[in-house]
């Protein structure tokens, strides 16, 4: 597949490496030029047989992910919605108030995900995944010696599909939770994740794991 990766920044790169790991091409997309094309070479170091480069805004792909904060994504979304028609779009976002870490900003009869399925349309195909995941363990694409589980919501499931095999073929586990609406309950197991980090002095090594 071809994979935009919008906001190279650690999450961005992390799912950056899991993409080549499995044989996919990776735009990084960055509206600061140089600073794309840094994170391209990054990763040339490290995939020199990979299909990497960078752009300043999103360009046709099979797969766009939104790897920004919650506002940032809003807009992202806003501003690239006909580009981004017919692509699979994956939201990463934990929209949570960072000024207090002590709440949510999205109503509770909603996500994030459902906002930017709102933003973008239905000819996009939303799909909330890697929330429940952080950076550090990402770029290994396990935990603890086990494969990394990420968690997915869509209501589309060839959409779905294809999230499951950009998670496959980085080497982790996909795990279907159900129809996009389970993203408010993913964004709150994401809240709980991140809030646990400093009284569990966890330094974001945590994993979420489901054990059959």
């Amino acid at each position: 597949m071809r994979i935009n990766i919008v906001g190279p920044g650690n999450m961005g790169r992390a799912i950056a490496v899991r993409a080549l790991t499995g044989g996919h091409g990776v735009c990084l997309v960055h509206p600061d030029a140089d600073r794309g094309r840094a994170a391209v070479a990054e990763l040339e170091q490290r995939f020199p047989e990979g299909e990497t480069d960078s752009a300043t805004a999103a360009q046709a792909a099979d797969m766009t992910v939104l790897a920004l904060p919650y506002d940032a994504a809003l807009e992202a979304a806003r501003s690239a919605r006909a580009t981004l028609s017919g692509q699979v779009l994956v939201d990463i976002c934990n929209p949570v108030d960072f000024s207090t870490m002590d709440a949510r900003v999205t109503p509770a009869d909603t996500s994030a995900a459902e906002q930017i399925q709102q933003i973008v349309g239905a000819d996009t195909k939303v799909v909330k995944a890697f929330n429940t995941t952080f950076a550090g363990l990402l770029t290994t694409g396990e935990g603890h010696g086990f494969p990394l589980d990420v968690l997915i919501a869509g209501d589309d499931s060839a959409a779905k599909a294809k999230v499951a095999e950009l998670v496959s073929s980085g080497a982790m586990r996909p795990r279907d939770v159900g129809p996009l609406r389970r993203a408010r309950e993913l964004e709150a197991l994401g809240f709980l994740h991140i809030s646990l980090q400093q009284p569990l002095e966890l330094n974001w090594q945590s994993a979420i794991k489901i054990l059959p």
